[in-house]
């Protein structure tokens, strides 16, 4: 059973990452089996996963964007966000991101946000 401890440190390496825009640094969360669930539908793979944040990194530019974490929960190998984001691009009031993290990796994930262009 993975431990708090390991799974609070993947989900903060995917956070630096993200903040970072960093696809390589991100695409160390997860292995060719990983799913992330988005409003679009499920990406599978490291291929559909690279391509999901090589288009994300693009409204939320590297020192241009605030994103604030507003609620984290971290349970026996699961993790919740509550998260706010704004930058030049686009603001987003509320998103939120579950986890499921084994032997460090992220093995599934589920996003939701509320996204306005500006």
């Amino acid at each position: 059973m993975p431990s708090i401890t390991s799974t609070d440190h993947v989900l903060q390496h995917h956070l630096a990452a993200f903040a970072e825009n960093n696809i390589e640094e991100i695409m160390k969360d997860y292995n060719e089996e990983s799913v992330v669930c988005t409003p679009e539908g499920k990406l599978t793979g490291l291929a559909a996963i690279r391509s999901f944040y090589s288009e994300v990194f693009k409204f939320f530019p590297v020192g241009k964007t605030n994103l604030e974490v507003k609620q984290k929960i971290i349970e026996k190998g699961k993790a919740y966000i509550a998260w706010t984001a704004d930058s030049p691009v686009a603001e987003v009031p509320l998103g939120t991101d579950s986890f499921e993290i084994n032997e460090g990796k992220i093995i599934w994930q589920s996003l939701a946000a509320h996204i306005t262009f500006k």
